[in-house]
């Protein structure tokens, strides 16, 4: 451990004890716990998000759509979607919706990984997901994460808003010992071995170069199944809370997965008797249904960034498709026209 990360953990203990907070200690224990339980970390890939830098709101980069997109063009096309209707929506000055529909219009013909409208940078970031993993599996929630006031089951209601949203991606941000401890971990990390194809690699070799520094992202709470060899898949999509998660996998039982996977009138049955079941445990982090095994699991998430902000796509991540046109033309004036 160099000196200066050394001083840097050493000024984060001084503040916590500074701060005199029972809860941040309680944290903080939590995480050490979890570091001892679940010791080895499993990476996940890449995701990917939106950052925005308006001079408005101040310096530095926040993120203004959740990095928790499989693809970089799925990113551009949410942030294609954002400009469109902010342009449609949220303004009546025809100089600021040329600026937005400008960038609009790159965004439907150019896999770019950022463009500037009336000022304000938008930029597609890049993030790794990891799971901590012990001998039993993969790291469940922690009896100091967030839960919502409410705890509903009801299928309709609203997913507790992501984290992300609003975050700073400040690398000098760190809360508590044992997140400085973990970007000490892994200022270095990089793809090794020969699974990751050379080009993964010496990318991911540049990126330590070229964005030296981490943040950590808000935690993510996520539902995986365990497959045929041991290892878990995830079932859908990053939840804010464990709640949240919990809901994943009783929507799926109750009727999701019968409608989505076509399952005969048997399975659907026996999936519904099992989803009211999960539900009666009231806060089961693990659940068996016929042969198949659930768990819901903490997903943590580091960035890198340097002197320019976040790092953007790698060139050897990986689109299945590229740029399209995604919404009706609009003039500058907020009217719309429907191409055939």
């Amino acid at each position: 451990m160099s000196d200066d990360w050394q001083q840097q953990i050493d000024a984060l203990h001084e503040e916590l004890i500074r701060r005199d907070d029972p809860a941040a200690w309680v944290r903080e224990a939590d995480a050490i716990e979890a570091s001892r339980r679940y010791p080895r970390l499993a990476m996940r890939g890449p995701v990917f998000g939106i950052a925005v830098r308006d001079p408005a709101a101040g310096a530095g980069w926040r993120v203004l759509k959740p990095v928790v997109d499989g693809m970089p063009q799925v990113a551009r096309d949410g942030l294609q979607s954002h400009l469109f209707f902010t342009a449609k929506d949220d303004t009546d000055d025809r100089a600021v919706r040329r600026g937005l529909l400008a960038a609009v219009a790159v965004l439907e013909r150019e896999s770019v990984n950022e463009v500037t409208a009336c000022g304000v940078r938008y930029r597609v970031v890049r993030g790794d997901e990891f799971l901590r993993v012990g001998d039993d599996g993969p790291e469940p929630p922690r009896p100091t994460d967030p839960e919502p006031v409410e705890r509903s089951w009801d299928r309709k209601a609203r997913d507790t808003p992501s984290l992300d949203v609003g975050f700073v991606l400040d690398p000098d941000r760190t809360e508590g010992p044992s997140a400085g401890a973990l970007k000490l971990g892994l200022r270095d990390f990089t793809y090794t071995g020969a699974r990751f194809p050379h080009d993964v690699r010496t990318d991911s070799e540049r990126a330590v170069t070229t964005h030296p520094e981490l943040v950590l992202l808000p935690t993510g709470f996520s539902l995986v199944e365990r497959g045929e060899h041991g290892g878990w898949r995830p079932c859908g999509t990053l939840m804010s809370t464990p709640h949240d998660a919990r809901r994943l996998l009783y929507d799926g039982l109750a009727e999701i997965w019968g409608l989505l996977y076509q399952l005969d009138d048997a399975k659907k049955v026996r999936y519904a008797k099992a989803a009211e079941e999960y539900r009666e445990l009231g806060h089961a982090d693990r659940f068996r249904v016929d042969d198949r095994e659930f768990r819901i699991c903490r997903v943590e998430r580091i960035l890198r960034t340097g002197p320019d902000g976040p790092e953007t796509p790698r060139p050897s991540d990986i689109d299945e498709y590229g740029p399209m046109k995604m919404h009706p033309t609009m003039d500058e004036d907020g009217n719309l026209t429907y191409d055939e």
